[in-house]
């Protein structure tokens, strides 16, 4: 147990590190693959029954979106403001349903929509 202490508390240290360093949109492609990692850990509570660790895992992904989500820029992002802001909406949706019917097949399509975001983020900050 204290070894994965140590091992938790460096990957927060190299996480801050990354953050401190980022710029805007790495940081939103980090949120992203924070959300994308945690939906892997949900689909294993799922599939383990660790119903507590389950709601957790869905509970620090909604936060991820809410925060993306409150991140937006809604006067001057104009339409992709408005579509990221309904995919947002929709995966936490998504998100609720797998955590109350234990679905993973909801998750999936969770990790398909940001998928595609993460990718289109990627391409936008190889272009900026």
């Amino acid at each position: 147990m204290l070894m994965d202490s140590g091992y938790d508390s460096y990957q927060q240290v190299d996480l801050d590190a990354q953050a401190a360093a980022a710029n805007p949109h790495q940081l939103v492609v980090m949120l992203i693959d924070g959300l994308l990692n945690e939906i892997e850990r949900v689909r294993g509570h799922i599939g383990a029954g660790r119903l507590a660790e389950k709601g957790d895992g869905i509970s620090k992904c909604m936060n991820i979106l809410v925060g993306l989500d409150s991140a937006l820029d809604d006067e001057n992002g104009g339409e992709i403001a408005e579509n990221l802001h309904q995919l947002y909406d929709f995966c936490q949706i998504e998100l609720y349903q797998a955590s109350i019917h234990n679905d993973v097949e909801k998750l999936a399509s969770v990790e398909r929509v940001m998928g595609n975001i993460r990718e289109g983020w990627l391409n936008f900050g190889n272009q900026a």
